[in-house]
């Protein structure tokens, strides 16, 4: 079992459960899916780099991601309809909880002048994201083999009612907010 989610089961439900009154154990949020989204402005001119930024996302997520396509046209950015832009994945389980151990003990204190993230980027129906800059941050990601550096949108989905729910939820797994 994941680190995390022995954690989650063992001290965090229980913490919630005495913080927000819930009555069911079941009324308890918890994570629900995390998803990983690289967009790829450069593919116009370099069709090669969708499978370069693909290739790392795979290494840091654990699985395939999925080629993202354009759904319009825009003449101004020189794009078509159908054309590839990115690629994302949805991690859920094991994987998903392995991820976010490793997001949060790894990647974040990896970063250059870290001092925690933004507690404030909440959407108000208990899910957060925000960006990555560079993918260097994870270990899987060797120096050497990459050919440009691209950041990444990290979704965390919760089953939270509220953004106040959210934020304890993650700040009980060790998410470091920033004060």
């Amino acid at each position: 079992m994941a680190r995390l989610k022995d954690k989650y089961q063992k001290e965090v439900a229980p913490a919630m459960m005495s913080t927000f009154k819930y009555s069911s154990s079941m009324q308890v949020p918890k994570l629900e899916k995390i998803v990983l989204n690289m967009g790829v402005g450069e593919v116009k001119d370099n069709p090669k780099a969708i499978e370069n930024a693909a290739r790392d996302m795979g290494l840091i997520a654990g699985q395939r991601p999925v080629i993202t396509k354009a759904k319009k046209s825009v003449s101004a950015f020189k794009l078509r309809e159908g054309m590839n832009i990115g690629c994302k994945v949805t991690l859920r389980g094991e994987k998903m909880y392995e991820f976010l151990d490793k997001l949060i003990s790894v990647a974040l204190p990896r970063v250059r002048d870290f001092r925690g993230i933004n507690p404030n980027s909440f959407d108000g129906h208990g899910n957060y994201a925000f960006g990555a800059r560079e993918q260097l941050i994870f270990p899987e990601i060797d120096y050497d083999k990459i050919d440009k550096i691209r950041g990444m949108d990290i979704i965390i989905v919760t089953t939270a009612n509220t953004d106040e729910e959210a934020r304890e939820l993650l700040k009980q797994l060790g998410m470091p907010f920033s004060k």
